[in-house]
């Protein structure tokens, strides 16, 4: 089976073209795990499938490193557009990609190597961020919010506001996420019971009124260089605590790099940033049984 592994800001997958090919006989979920394993597959942080749709013009399958199957991804979906037009499954800049329950639409932006256009950023509209305790899913009260509500973890009461991308989100806010250590509170979060679900555990420092730095412990992939849903929900939480301005474009730094999000008067949120090859190759598939 060929594949191709590419990366948003180092969020990394590896991607199945399923227009002109399938997988019926594998075990999806333990196909994830193989591929993603860094010492015996190919290493990343999950599997995504691009698929043909009948509610969209393509669909997009992902699946987390530990087999678990993701409703969206931010960086995956900059990834699946650039594959798909660079590779001449869409002729058009802008189209439509379905996920797990929402169909979003993608604008890619280009530039011309050796007479040929290839995308060089890719803009998503994220749709509305979800913000009730029933979208994340969270415990509580199903219809209130959660902005800077404390909660005690182990020893540890920590303030926390929650938002949903299409994935669910808690943000903190610290003094310096790289000496925050996420690693120790990341599982401990995302596993938690007020969390059904689990949830992606985010720490956001506001820089300024047009930046932020912004770190996160994936559910199902640990630590990641970037998150592109989480990104979203770090410039939500940050405007619902008054650190951030609505309609204003927000440089958000990740260790993989930088994404421009912005949250606008229409409730819509836009994120914008690049995707990469890192390689193509063949995977001899094991033999399903």
């Amino acid at each position: 089976m060929l594949f191709t592994k590419m990366h948003g800001l180092g969020n990394k997958y590896i991607f199945f073209n399923l227009l002109d090919a399938d997988l019926e006989e594998q075990d999806l979920s333990e196909l994830a795990k193989s591929v993603s394993d860094v010492n015996f597959g190919i290493g990343s942080d999950g599997m995504i499938l691009i698929c043909p749709s009948n509610k969209a013009d393509f669909r997009m399958r992902i699946f987390n490193a530990d087999g678990s199957e993701g409703k969206t991804c931010g960086n995956g979906l900059r990834c699946t557009a650039k594959y798909l037009f660079d590779s001449g499954y869409s002729n058009a800049t802008q189209f439509t990609i379905e996920t797990w329950g929402e169909i979003v639409s993608v604008e890619v932006e280009l530039e011309i190597n050796q007479h040929q256009p290839t995308v060089r950023n890719v803009k998503v509209d994220m749709g509305m961020p979800g913000l009730s305790k029933e979208t994340l899913p969270m415990k509580g009260d199903a219809r209130s919010t959660t902005i800077s509500e404390p909660f005690a973890f182990e020893d540890q009461m920590f303030h926390l506001t929650c938002v949903s991308m299409g994935n669910p989100h808690a943000i903190l806010f610290v003094d310096d996420v790289n000496a925050f250590p996420l690693e120790q509170w990341g599982p401990k979060i995302e596993h938690a019971d007020l969390f059904p679900e689990r949830v992606n555990v985010g720490i956001v420092h506001v820089l300024n009124e047009r930046e932020i730095n912004y770190r996160v412990w994936e559910r199902g992939s640990g630590l990641t260089m970037a998150c592109g849903t989480g990104a979203c929900a770090a410039v939500v939480a940050a405007t619902l605590n008054k650190r951030l301005n609505k309609d204003e474009p927000i440089t958000v730094h990740l260790p993989g790099g930088d994404l421009t999000i912005r949250w606008d008067r229409n409730n819509h949120v836009w994120k914008s940033g690049p995707a990469a090859y890192i390689c193509h190759g063949e995977l001899e598939l094991p033999i399903a049984q």
